[in-house]
């Protein structure tokens, strides 16, 4: 212990004498822990777009293409340039969802991706709503911590995995060579929740002997990474093949390092696969794969907890990630001199804009979240629940409350992170709304989310917006929500506003 306690002494007494830029460079973030809770609200959101769609989001299905809306617009609000790639198998349009974040190097691309297709027969939450979930809360943490890695991060969702790889097929085989070589490492998360869950990790360099052999040249050091998280939380693993079953395979076939992990699908759990990772021998590792019954309830939720934290520890590891400077940041756990109505003009009567610790509240699903993304406070509309879910929402027209002045650096790229939520009723409708506003010369709006008359459930998402033009001017941060659509139903909130410099 001792020693770790000097080796981060000497580690901050050499950051204290370098420039913001060099100590951030030299100083490598640990990889973050990835909350299950958001994981399983990705899982929900799938499991009722299942619902919605006749019971499955299968390849040429309604419920697929939903899935991939949903993830999109979750990646676009992040700030990663998106992409929505569609293709043709069957006769019907599938589509591969690609998401790039911005910058590091463009010749030494990392991939990490899920399938995001079902069978026709169920919902297909563990196979693969798992996977895409927790590779989806890691991008977003990506953009929460408005990381810098030293590679060029860039994650997928396939489609019509389940009728044989075809999304990622697709993309692979599409690629311009030159494109192709640039990917030195995809790392792939099919099936990481199973409710008898093993821990596998696809074995880069053929160590247990047996099966399909080693991965391509560089397959080992994607396996290592895995099993040295595993490692560090005294989880033992055990290597997996390349079989082919998963979208590994097109990468692999073309020469590109390929790892991941699974939890185990239709295959049997041995004796002493039960003693080492305790569940039920002879029973299935998924009892519900490719069944009606792969729906919320089918995950192990310790077994998802762990992967996605493996998913961003590889992220963070592989992809050599550093934070770049914090110039200003607030979690709300302390007052820091936020006013609210700032210009005297709210016409809100109820649910006003509040610093403090929330109270949950329902109505056809969860509308103001009793939870933060940190710490114990957020900024909510009312924080209280009252006697209905009514009773302090958002009520009568506008509500705002702003930031102490910011004085921000003269260069750089400067971007404003924040994690948020707006949630309403059916009775809602476009002219409600949650934005955000630079306060500065000139004034602009850098997010907004406009109500629509459907009912929304509150659930965290993450968001970054690039503030480069106020570089040199002290700002204020201006949150604003509206009900101003009649009696309706909203709710909102905001946590961990930050501002970096690059």
């Amino acid at each position: 212990m001792k020693s770790r306690i000097l080796a981060v002494a000497a580690a901050l007494a050499l950051a204290a004498t370098l420039t913001p830029t060099a100590s951030a460079a030299s100083l490598r973030l640990a990889a973050p822990d990835i909350p299950l809770a958001n994981v399983k609200a990705h899982l929900s959101q799938l499991q009722s777009i299942a619902s919605s769609n006749g019971g499955n989001r299968a390849h040429g299905r309604p419920g697929y293409l939903a899935s991939a809306n949903y993830v999109k617009a979750q990646l676009d609000a992040a700030g990663f340039q998106t992409t929505l790639q569609s293709f043709t198998y069957n006769g019907a349009t599938g589509y591969n969802v690609l998401a790039d974040w911005p910058g590091g190097n463009p010749d030494d691309v990392l991939m990490v991706g899920a399938h995001l297709d079902s069978v026709t027969a169920g919902p297909g939450i563990n196979d693969n709503g798992s996977g895409s979930a927790a590779i989806l809360e890691t991008a977003l943490e990506v953009s929460r911590q408005a990381l810098r890695p030293t590679k060029h991060l860039r994650f997928a969702w396939w489609g019509a995995e389940e009728l044989g790889l075809r999304g990622s097929s697709f993309y692979v085989t599409n690629l311009a060579a030159t494109e192709r070589a640039k990917i030195k490492g995809y790392l792939n998360f099919d099936m990481v929740g199973s409710p008898n869950a093993g821990y596998f990790v696809y074995d880069g360099d053929n160590s247990d002997g047996v099966g399909a052999g080693p991965g391509p040249a560089g397959s080992a050091e994607l396996e290592r990474t895995l099993q040295d998280y595993f490692a560090s939380i005294g989880v033992p693993t055990r290597g997996t093949d390349f079989d082919g079953r998963s979208d590994y395979g097109p990468f692999i076939s073309r020469g590109i390092p390929a790892g991941g992990t699974f939890t185990g699908a239709e295959g049997i759990k041995s004796s002493a696969q039960a003693q080492l990772w305790g569940g039920t021998a002879g029973q299935a590792f998924d009892p519900c794969y490719h069944r009606a019954c792969d729906t919320a309830s089918n995950i192990n939720d310790t077994a998802l907890d762990r992967n996605a934290d493996a998913v961003a520890h590889a992220v963070w590891t592989l992809g050599t990630a550093v934070p770049p400077e914090i110039v200003w940041s607030d979690d709300f756990e302390t007052a820091t001199g936020w006013t609210a109505n700032p210009n005297g003009t709210d016409t809100a009567t109820t649910g006003l804009w509040e610093r403090g610790d929330p109270e949950a509240t329902t109505s056809s699903g969860t509308k103001q979240l009793g939870t933060t993304v940190s710490g114990v406070n957020d900024l909510v509309t009312g924080r209280l629940a009252g006697s209905s879910a009514g009773a302090y929402d958002l009520d009568g027209g506008l509500s705002s409350i702003q930031s102490p002045p910011i004085t921000l650096p003269s260069s750089g790229v400067l971007r404003v992170s924040f994690s948020w939520y707006l949630a309403h009723g059916s009775n809602a409708s476009g002219a409600d709304l949650f934005r955000v506003k630079v306060v500065g010369s000139p004034t602009g709006t850098v997010f907004q989310q406009l109500g629509a008359a459907s009912d929304r459930d509150g659930g965290w998402a993450a968001s970054t917006a690039d503030i480069s033009a106020y570089a040199g001017q002290t700002v204020r941060i201006l949150i604003e929500a509206a009900d101003a659509s009649g009696a309706s139903l909203v709710e909102a909130g905001v946590d961990d506003v930050k501002i970096t410099r690059q």
